[in-house]
């Protein structure tokens, strides 16, 4: 359980967030809105690769993938090192890899009927 899902912390969904998080959170939501991005960035939860590993698991050309990491570094999902002559990425904490996991469960309980947690 998250701390904010307790009744404790539920007054912290009883203030609006300042319009600068509220503003940066949605274009993190808008850059989750493509499915070829969802694909890279939950295969970066799991493991750091270079762009054509990733072009090659989601199936679209290099620079494709290369523009929607481009998109997902903007804002801050994806990080990147260099090893070499070579760029790897990853997702940037336990943060981005909750949000991404959440979504997908929530989409599960959708399309499957099953319950929701309270």
């Amino acid at each position: 359980m998250y701390a904010r899902d307790d009744g404790a912390a539920a007054g912290g969904w009883q203030r609006l967030p300042d319009s600068g998080h509220v503003e940066a959170a949605a274009e993190s939501f808008r850059m989750l809105a493509d499915p070829t991005r969802l694909r890279i960035l939950w295969l970066l939860c799991g493991a750091e690769h270079d762009v054509g590993t990733l072009a090659e698991k989601v199936d679209a050309a290099r620079p494709a993938v290369s523009q929607h990491l481009a998109k997902l570094r903007m804002t801050g999902l994806v990080g990147a090192r260099r090893d070499g002559r070579r760029m790897l990425y990853r997702a940037r904490g336990g943060h981005v890899r909750r949000l991404l996991g959440e979504a997908m469960e929530a989409v599960d309980h959708h399309l499957t009927g099953a319950p929701d947690h309270n």
